[in-house]
């Protein structure tokens, strides 16, 4: 009987201190801000550094960053449900317009990085360095050999972003002009995964970010036939000589205040700047 009554005496005080914890982590919550980034998955790696650092030093703040892709990012700001959408391509007149109907605004564009597209080659792969024309033609399904562009007599593997990225979109509006990715061409998701097949694969190509080129070759780019290839280095991006640079930006819909001012300040600052380096792009000045 005792050990009964014991025991509920026990279980009415753990309830009352779990009570206690509930209410106090309940308080804590209630007095942070939360942030929201996302979208694009080249800027994921950057956007939760900067999560990381701008958190240390601001801990009523709290940031969530997840990727999905620009385009996903995108529309996850007009709908409301991101405060801040991570893209590695200028948005589309369409989105704009979609924000302006529900926001009467068009929108704020912050570009926070630069980063130098790379086309990624297997480390066994002869070929140093492709121009514009001949990477449209491996991408259009035109040229399918690596012997067409000076390698080896094999069968070229294609791999390429999801339709929702922006660097598909910025790689079929700079490289394909517009045109078609070739019906061979395997969609991975994520920059990452098309880094991975191409270190597996000696006869594969794909494309991304700078700063994912891990266990891969950067091929050098050339305007054109009668051009110097360039590698996408930062000499090279300030420079203006690698043929496919691009902005990395932040949108938002209106004007940043409060937090998410800080949080974009801070991004834009000399230490934020210097994580950008450290992921491997490129500062935005």
């Amino acid at each position: 009987m005792k050990s009964t009554t014991l025991a509920k005496l026990m279980a009415i005080l753990l309830a009352v201190v779990a009570m206690t914890l509930f209410s106090t982590v309940g308080l804590q919550a209630a007095g942070k801000t939360t942030i929201t980034l996302k979208g694009s998955d080249t800027m994921l790696p950057l956007g939760q550094r900067w999560a990381e650092a701008f958190m240390s030093q601001n801990p009523n703040v709290v940031i969530q960053v997840t990727g999905g892709g620009s385009g996903v990012g995108i529309a996850a700001l007009i709908n409301g449900s991101t405060d801040i959408c991570e893209a590695s391509r200028s948005i589309k007149p369409a989105e704009i317009d979609k924000l302006k109907e529900r926001f009467n605004s068009s929108g704020v564009e912050i570009p926070v990085a630069r980063d130098g597209l790379s086309v990624y080659m297997n480390e066994q792969n002869p070929v140093t360095e492709l121009n514009m024309v001949q990477l449209k033609a491996i991408y259009t399904g035109e040229v399918t050999n690596w012997k067409d562009v000076g390698g080896p007599d094999t069968k070229i593997i294609l791999y390429g972003r999801e339709n929702s990225s922006g660097t598909y979109s910025f790689f079929k509006d700079n490289v394909l002009m517009g045109e078609d990715f070739a019906a061979q061409t395997q969609t991975l998701p994520g920059t990452a995964a098309i880094v991975n097949a191409v270190a597996k694969d000696k006869n594969g190509i794909g494309y991304g970010g700078a700063a994912y080129a891990k266990g891969v070759r950067d091929c050098k780019i050339k305007k054109d036939d009668k051009s110097t290839g360039y590698l996408p280095t930062e000499e090279n991006i300030k420079a203006g000589t690698y043929p496919l640079s691009r902005y990395l930006f932040w949108y938002l819909t209106s004007k940043p205040t409060g937090d998410i001012k800080k949080l974009v300040d801070y991004a834009l600052s000399e230490a934020g700047q210097k994580i950008v380096r450290e992921v491997g792009y490129f500062p935005v000045k």
